[in-house]
């Protein structure tokens, strides 16, 4: 399960600019597993899409991940879900801490509207109620991480 987000990072990273890369130096990054049991640990994410005429707009959203997808939950009509029909391109921030202890995954890649009888059963069993009738499903495209010294 944690070979895919590794090999994700390392593309991710071998594509990077050298910006980028100092920001994120390969002994702060997470490993495979540490990606994995991290962002299966987290419930939430703050999502970044854009509206039909270019303006961000961000939402927090719970996810349920599984190998380099993500399934979030959403309602219909959304805004999210008519940004994504239009700009199919999403961004998923997970982090927490703050400081001198903290951890964040970055990713990019591209969404796709799924309707709820579509979705996995045991992925829409991961989100309380049944008030989900539309998901996305994204596919991870980029990856970056960084985890400072104890944050994991």
């Amino acid at each position: 399960m944690s070979e895919a987000l590794a090999r994700l990072q390392d593309q991710t990273f071998a594509r990077a600019t050298a910006t980028t890369a100092s920001a994120y130096p390969p002994e702060r990054r997470m490993t495979g597993p540490q990606l994995a049991s991290y962002l299966d640990r987290r419930a939430f994410a703050v999502i970044g899409s854009a509206r039909p005429d270019g303006r961000p707009h961000a939402a927090i959203s719970s996810y349920v991940r599984r190998e380099a997808a993500f399934w979030l939950p959403t309602a219909s009509g959304s805004r999210r879900e008519r940004n994504v029909s239009t700009q199919p391109w999403v961004t998923l921030v997970i982090t927490h801490g703050d400081r001198g202890e903290h951890a964040v995954v970055l990713i990019e890649g591209t969404a796709r509207i799924v309707a709820r009888a579509d979705v996995p059963e045991d992925v829409r069993a991961q989100v309380s109620g049944d008030w989900a009738d539309s998901w996305l499903r994204v596919e991870a495209g980029r990856l970056l991480s960084y985890a400072s010294e104890g944050a994991l």
